[in-house]
C-alpha cells in the first residue's frame, strides 16, 4: 500500500494513495514541495504534475479525500464548507481527481497558513 506524509506548517499527515492514474503520476513525481495558499478552509499548493480530469472527477468531496485539480495543476485539501459550499458540504473551485485519502485528522490544516511550506513525500 503506498503512503504519501504531507508536512504543512508545524502539521503532518499521512495518506493512502489511491487506485488512479493521478496518483500514479504523483507518487512518480514524489516529493513535492510548494508554498500553501487557502481558500476558506482549504489548503492547496501548485505543482509541476499535470494530469487530465479523471472520469470520476468531481467538485464536492468528503472529508479526508486528497484531490488534484487539473486545470490549476494543484494539490487540495478541504477541511471544511468553501466559499462556494451549500449545506455544509465541501464544494471546490472545480471538479478535481481524488488521488489519496488522509489517514489523520485534516482538520489540524486549520493552523497552516498561507505562504507556510507545504511538502508531500513517500513515507518510510
Amino acid at each position: 500500500m503506498r503512503q504519501v506524509v504531507i508536512h504543512a506548517g508545524d502539521v503532518s499527515i499521512r495518506a493512502r494513495l489511491l487506485d488512479t492514474p493521478t496518483a500514479d503520476e504523483i507518487w512518480r513525481c514524489l516529493p513535492l514541495h510548494g508554498s500553501a495558499r487557502t481558500w476558506g478552509p482549504e489548503i492547496y499548493f501548485h505543482t509541476s504534475v499535470q494530469a487530465e480530469a479523471e472520469p470520476e472527477a468531481r467538485d464536492i468531496v468528503s472529508l479526508g479525500e486528497i484531490v488534484f485539480w487539473p486545470a490549476g495543476d494543484a494539490i487540495a485539501i478541504a477541511f471544511g464548507p468553501t466559499p462556494l459550499s451549500r449545506n455544509g458540504e465541501l464544494r471546490l473551485a472545480a471538479p478535481c481527481n481524488i488521488w489519496a485519502m488522509a489517514l489523520d485528522d485534516v482538520a489540524t490544516l486549520r493552523s497552516v497558513h498561507a505562504g507556510e511550506a507545504i511538502s508531500i513525500s513517500m513515507a518510510t
